[in-house]
């Protein structure tokens, strides 16, 4: 494993923010037509205020009005979903959770395929798709807690049971629809950016970026509940109000992504494991961390999504499954090895 001295925590963090910069300007400039990544560069610094392009206007055009709304909606979704992942593993205590789990995906699956398949019309699908993760989620929620108190392990199996009772009800909604809804349902369950614009970017960027600020800021109380509930009880964390705050922010932010993204797989999951392997098990670097690799990775897995069939394209969540669950296999492996050394 991967071992990072706690004084190159901030350099490695400084250098994964870079790194997630470069790919999001390669990305503006890939796709159908190629932009050098200089006139990229002059074009978005134009954007901004700093200088002026004289770059010219079909490719300003492609930037401001195609490309740079969809990178921007990957950089948002990826950082929702893995700082997100990161809090309920921290929360939960357990490595393998993530926010599919407490019903928000699969909830607004459902939300979405019952306005595909009653044809309530295309404006609908985001509201419709965030109602259905958010009222999922807080049945979740309804079913974990007792007497004032939210358990984390009924929180996973309130989840394991909303999950399954949502995937029935999905599965008569696909029974249901036509060749042509059934199409466009498969589609974005399994994750699209191709109809993401500056309307949507216009509440989703403040609704997550609130969202990722409450989580970046307790990461002293997770540190803490680490511990233990009772321990962190002695240290002065109100264990129960800060899980509420971030249980809230969570699916906040992930209900807010997937009602225009759909279901982007295995994020949530691998980030956190990934950057754990690198910062270390500490939030004050694992939740940054995984806010920045989240991104990355999600504008990394679109571009590839759009350029290996281009013309076509294919759906994100097929390329973050076909990414993710290869390096979550690894990441197990290299787990195993290391309990069985420290075993023997």
């Amino acid at each position: 494993m991967i071992r990072i001295a706690d004084s190159a925590r901030g350099p490695v963090t400084a250098g994964l923010l870079v790194a997630t910069v470069f790919v999001a300007l390669c990305s503006l400039a890939l796709g159908p037509l190629q932009i050098p990544l200089n006139r990229t560069i002059e074009i978005v610094l134009g954007l901004i205020g700093i200088g002026q392009s004289s770059v010219p206007a079909y490719e300003q055009a492609t930037i401001e009005v195609i490309r740079l709304p969809r990178v921007l909606t990957a950089l948002v979704a990826g950082a929702a979903l893995a700082g997100g992942g990161a809090v309920l593993q921290g929360l939960t205590r357990n490595p393998l959770v993530e926010p599919a789990l407490i019903g928000i995906s699969s909830g607004a699956a459902l939300g979405a395929a019952l306005v595909i398949v009653w044809g309530l019309g295309s404006l609908l699908l985001p509201m419709a798709a965030f109602g259905g993760g958010l009222f999922s989620a807080l049945a979740v929620f309804a079913l974990a807690r007792a007497d004032g108190r939210t358990s984390a392990v009924a929180l996973l199996l309130g989840g394991v049971a909303i999950n399954a009772l949502t995937a029935a009800l999905l599965g008569l909604m696909i029974y249901a629809a036509d060749d042509q809804q059934l199409r466009t349902l498969t589609f974005w369950m399994f994750g699209s950016l191709a109809r993401t614009d500056w309307a949507a970017l216009q509440w989703l960027v403040p609704v997550v970026a609130v969202c990722c600020v409450m989580m970046v800021r307790e990461h002293r109380s997770l540190d803490a509940l680490a511990l233990g509930e009772q321990v962190a009880g002695h240290l002065g964390v109100d264990g129960q109000r800060v899980r509420n705050r971030l249980l809230g922010a969570t699916v906040l932010a992930v209900g807010a992504v997937v009602a225009y993204t759909g279901v982007i797989a295995f994020v949530g999951l691998v980030v956190p494991h990934v950057v754990r392997l690198l910062l270390g098990a500490h939030h004050r670097f694992l939740i940054p961390g995984s806010l920045i690799v989240g991104a990355g990775l999600t504008v990394l897995a679109d571009t590839l999504a759009r350029m290996v069939v281009a013309p076509a394209e294919l759906p994100i969540g097929v390329v973050t499954s076909l990414v993710g669950a290869p390096v979550f296999i690894a990441l197990l492996w290299v787990r195993r090895r290391e309990q069985a050394g420290d075993d023997a």
